[in-house]
C-alpha cells in the first residue's frame, strides 16, 4: 500500500446517514476512481455501492443488482461509465485482470467489493471504505473507517472536511441528500445539498437558523490552486491577469454585491483555508435555459443592464470584508492584463487553426496595434468590472421584484476598470446570441440611463470603450475556446466559435478602429473556421 495515506473515521452512521455520505463521495469521483469496500457480510457494502451508483446515474430507484454471481456489473452514467465488483467468489487474483478492472478505470469508476480477494493484483492507489458494526453496539448503526492512498490521501483529507462543513451548518444527517451539479469551464466543482421538507429550525443549530428556511443549497468545492509557470516577468498567467486563486474574493465580492443592493448568494458557511463554502442557492433558471424555453430575451437583457446601471454608483476601492478579519481589494484591470488577454489568440488560436505558431514579425505587430487601444482604455473612467457578466451566470428569478429578478453568480474575479467591460461581456453573450437590433437597443438604454445618474457621462468615450473591450474581449474568448479544446480537453467551445467571429466583425466597425480592422481582416479573419486537424466540427 503507498506510504502516503490520510484517514479518517465516521461513527455511529445509520442507513440515510451511510447513503448521504455515498452521495458526497459520488460528487467528488472522477474518471480512474477506484473505490475499495471492505467489511463483513451484511455490513452494508452494497447498500453503499447502491447509493454511489445511484447517485452518478440520477436516479434513486435505479435497480442495483448485487454482482455476488456475474461477478462485475456496469453502468452507464450522466458523467461516466461504472463498475461494480464482488470479489467475493473470486479463486484467484489472476481473474481479476479477466474481469478488466484496469481496462474500466482508464474511463470509469470502480467500486469493488472484498477487495481483498484481489491480491497484490489491486491498485494500491485508491479510496478504502471500511463498513462495521458500531463499536458503541447500537443497533442498525454503522462505524465507518475511510482512508485514501496515494493521490486519494488529499482526497479523504477533504472529503473529512466537507462532510464536517455539512455537519456544522446543519446540511448533514439523514435529512439532507446531496447531488452533483454540473460546473462551468474553471476548477470548481458542485453539488446541490436537499434538504427534507420535515427538517424543523429544532433540529439546525443554533448559528444557522438564518437559513432553516432554504430547502437547498449549493456546495462549492474549490481548492486553492497551484501557479502555472511563469511565462512573463517570472509570473503565471493567472497574476498577470488577475484570477481568483482561492474563495476569499468570492465571499468578499458576494457580500458587497448583497450590500449594494444586488442578488448575489449569502454565503452559509465556509472553509477559507480549505475552499469550502456552502452558499444560497438561485435554482436552475439560468438565462441560457431561460432563452431556450423560448422567455422574451429584451426583458431578461434589460433586467441585467438595469444591474450594471445600478452598480455605477458603488466605490471600487475600497477593502472589502471577507469576515475572518481580513480583506480584499479588488485588482485593476491594468495594461497588462488585457495585454496578455488578447495575445491568448496568438498563444492558442492561430496554432490551433494553422497548426503552427504565429509568425513573430506578425505577433509584434498585431501586440503594437493592440498597444494605443489598451492604453486609452485605461484613461476611462473606473468601475466595477465583474468579468464574466453573461448568460451562464445569471439566474433568472421571476418572482423577485426590481434587482433582485437577477441572481449573479461566478465572480469570483472581478476588477475594477472600465465600466463598458460587462456591457460588452452581457450584449456579446459568448454562448448565446444577442441580435444585432437588441445589443444597440440595450447600449441606448444603458447609456441613456448612466447619462441620467450624472452629468460626467460621456456618451462618445464610453461607446468607443464598449466597441474596443468587445473586440478585445471577443479576441481573448477565442484563444479561450481553442485552449480548452487543446489542453483541457474540452472540444464543445469550439462550436461557439462562429458567434464570436460574428461578434468580433460587429466591434471593428468602429471608425476608432480602423487600423486592427485592416490587421484582422487580412490575417485574423482567415483563421475563422479552419482547424489544423481539417475537421470543422468539434
Amino acid at each position: 500500500m503507498d506510504s502516503v495515506t490520510y484517514s479518517f473515521q465516521l461513527d455511529e452512521r445509520n442507513e440515510p446517514e451511510l447513503c448521504q455520505f455515498a452521495e458526497i463521495l459520488a460528487a467528488s469521483l472522477r474518471p480512474g476512481d477506484l473505490l475499495a469496500l471492505s467489511g463483513d457480510l451484511g455490513a452494508g457494502k452494497t447498500t453503499f455501492a447502491r447509493a454511489v451508483i445511484r447517485a452518478l446515474t440520477g436516479n434513486p430507484a435505479e435497480e442495483i443488482p448485487s454482482p455476488t454471481f456475474t461477478l462485475v456489473q456496469t453502468y452507464e452514467t450522466p458523467r461516466m461509465p461504472v463498475a461494480h465488483f464482488d470479489l467475493y467468489r473470486l479463486s484467484d487474483p489472476e481473474e481479476l485482470m479477466e474481469l478488466g478492472l484496469e481496462d474500466l478505470l482508464k474511463s470509469g469508476v470502480c467500486l469493488v467489493e472484498w477487495p481483498e480477494h484481489g491480491g497484490d493484483l489491486m491498485p494500491s492507489e485508491r479510496m478504502s471504505i471500511s463498513i462495521g458494526d458500531a463499536a458503541s453496539g447500537r443497533q442498525q448503526f454503522r462505524d465507518v473507517y475511510i482512508s485514501g492512498h496515494g493521490v486519494f490521501a488529499e482526497r479523504a483529507r477533504r472529503l473529512e472536511r466537507i462532510v464536517g462543513l455539512l455537519h456544522d451548518s446543519g446540511w448533514g444527517g439523514n435529512k439532507t441528500s446531496v447531488a452533483y451539479l454540473q460546473g462551468d469551464a474553471s476548477t470548481r466543482r458542485y453539488a446541490r445539498v436537499f434538504r427534507s421538507a420535515s427538517s424543523t429550525a429544532a433540529e439546525i443549530p443554533v448559528a444557522q437558523h438564518t437559513v432553516a428556511q432554504h430547502a437547498t443549497a449549493i456546495l462549492m468545492d474549490w481548492p486553492r490552486q497551484p501557479d502555472g509557470p511563469p511565462i512573463r516577468d517570472g509570473q503565471p498567467y493567472s497574476r498577470i491577469a488577475h484570477l481568483a486563486e482561492d474563495v476569499r474574493p468570492f465571499v468578499a465580492i458576494a457580500r458587497a454585491l448583497r450590500d449594494a443592493g444586488l442578488a448575489a448568494p449569502e454565503i452559509f458557511a465556509n472553509d477559507l483555508d480549505d475552499g469550502l463554502l456552502l452558499i444560497e442557492d438561485f435554482g436552475d433558471r439560468v438565462y441560457g435555459r431561460e432563452l431556450a424555453d423560448n422567455a422574451d430575451q429584451a426583458e431578461l437583457w434589460q433586467a441585467a443592464i438595469d444591474v450594471l446601471v445600478h452598480l455605477r454608483s458603488f466605490p471600487t476601492d475600497k477593502p472589502l470584508p471577507i469576515g475572518d478579519g481580513t480583506a480584499w481589494t479588488l485588482s485593476r484591470y491594468d495594461a497588462a492584463a488585457m495585454k496578455i488577454e488578447i495575445e491568448l489568440l496568438a498563444d492558442w488560436l492561430w496554432p490551433f487553426a494553422t497548426g503552427v505558431e504565429m509568425p513573430a514579425g506578425l505577433r509584434a505587430q498585431f501586440c503594437e496595434l493592440w498597444r494605443d487601444t489598451i492604453a486609452s482604455l485605461q484613461d476611462m473612467p473606473s468601475g466595477w468590472v465583474l468579468r464574466d457578466f453573461h448568460s451562464p451566470n445569471l439566474i433568472w428569478r421571476p418572482d423577485r421584484q426590481g434587482l433582485a429578478r437577477v441572481g449573479v453568480i461566478d465572480f469570483q474575479d472581478a476588477m475594477q476598470g472600465p465600466q463598458a467591460y460587462d456591457v460588452a461581456s452581457l450584449l456579446h453573450d459568448a454562448r448565446v446570441d444577442v441580435p444585432q437590433d437588441l445589443e444597440k437597443q440595450l447600449l441606448d438604454n444603458y447609456c441613456a440611463a448612466a447619462a441620467a445618474t450624472g452629468p460626467a457621462f460621456d456618451d462618445e468615450n464610453f461607446r468607443y470603450a464598449y466597441a474596443a473591450l468587445c473586440a478585445q474581449r471577443n479576441t481573448k474568448i477565442l484563444g479561450i475556446f481553442a485552449r480548452l479544446h487543446e489542453r483541457d480537453g474540452k472540444p464543445h467551445y469550439v462550436a461557439h466559435m462562429p458567434r464570436i467571429w460574428g461578434y468580433l466583425a460587429r466591434a471593428l466597425q468602429h471608425p476608432h478602429l480602423a487600423a486592427l480592422k485592416s490587421f484582422y481582416d487580412a490575417h485574423v479573419f482567415t483563421l475563422q473556421g479552419r482547424r489544423k486537424d481539417n475537421l470543422r466540427s468539434p
